[in-house]
């Protein structure tokens, strides 16, 4: 009997398993169906306010400019904060977020908040938005352009190396740091400088509204801190997200009581579409974070071109 006994209980356990599992799959297709549905459209999303989050180095990001397509065009989404914590990067990656968040700024109202660092580059994305908040103590400004080369010359003759070429025309690959730059060769540079320079002080003073004079001022590639910013105008306010969500309400009648959402690039590296299977890689990716890491960074830091960029000299 005790062996009958123990049978019965075997199986009795066993069917309450498949049950739990019978629910959870049923439980985990509702949910991957209903985040199909949402995303297809079929059920529109509630109203929200959009966060979107530029850190780190700015460099050409498709997916991101992607993401503010997407943002501009959701009818759900009825502003915008823009959360900046970046030193810069290339000005043209902050070329096409100023661009394009200008275009999400034609429909629905954007806020920059600005973070530990918004200079350069990323002062260049806040001027997008149609009002800018920083903390007290944010660095931001850094208003220029700069292009940086490394001088080998001497170092090379010392080491008995001697770098040959031959280019079509003398100001092919100039300068480059196997040869002492030709006047020619910097006057060239400086004109590339000034083009770029003079189209950041444009977005300054027209975003702004200082006369020539006071934009050629601030923008000497200083940086300032947030208290300094907003006494010389270059920001609205100091504060944080509450405080840009008060502007919203105030000056541009959108209820602070709606969700504030975070939305990122879409990360498909991996070919996983799925919902299950993202869930899956990410668990996997946690585990790697300080990797993870690390790579990025070394892939943000390799710029090519104009960089509009702050950072301090480590000494």
């Amino acid at each position: 009997m005790s062996i009958d006994a123990d049978q019965i209980t075997d199986r009795r356990r066993l069917k309450r398993r498949l049950s739990l599992w019978r629910i959870a799959a049923i439980v985990a297709i509702a949910v991957a169906l209903i985040a199909t549905s949402l995303q297809s459209g079929l059920f529109p999303p509630s109203e929200q306010i959009a966060r979107i989050r530029l850190e780190g180095v700015i460099a050409d990001d498709p997916a991101l400019i992607d993401l503010l397509h997407k943002v501009r065009d959701d009818k759900s989404v009825k502003a915008v904060i823009l959360y900046i914590n970046s030193p810069g990067g290339t000005a043209s990656g902050a070329e096409a977020i100023y661009e394009n968040v200008r275009s999400i700024a034609a429909k629905k109202p954007v806020v920059a908040v600005l973070g530990t660092v918004a200079a350069s580059g990323g002062y260049i994305a806040a001027l997008s938005a149609d009002h800018i908040v920083a903390r007290g103590n944010t660095i931001t400004g850094s208003i220029g352009v700069i292009f940086q080369w490394t001088q080998l010359k001497d170092l090379m003759g010392k080491l008995g190396i001697e770098m040959r070429e031959v280019k079509s025309a003398p100001l092919k690959a100039e300068p480059n740091p196997f040869t002492e730059p030709s006047p020619e060769a910097l006057k060239a540079t400086e004109a590339l400088i000034q083009s770029s320079y003079r189209w950041f002080l444009g977005l300054v003073q027209e975003r702004r509204g200082f006369d020539e004079a006071t934009t050629r001022k601030l923008g000497d590639g200083r940086v300032y801190t947030g208290f300094q910013a907003e006494e010389n105008g270059l920001i609205d306010e100091v504060g944080g997200e509450q405080t840009a969500l008060t502007w919203l309400r105030k000056e541009r009648q959108v209820s602070d009581r709606l969700p504030v959402r975070d939305w990122t690039p879409a990360e498909d590296e991996f070919g996983i579409t799925d919902l299950v299977g993202k869930a899956m890689a990410r668990a996997a990716l946690s585990t790697m974070e300080g990797l993870s890491q690390k790579t990025l960074h070394t892939k943000r830091l390799t710029l090519d071109g104009l960089t509009s960029l702050w950072h301090p000299e480590a000494r």
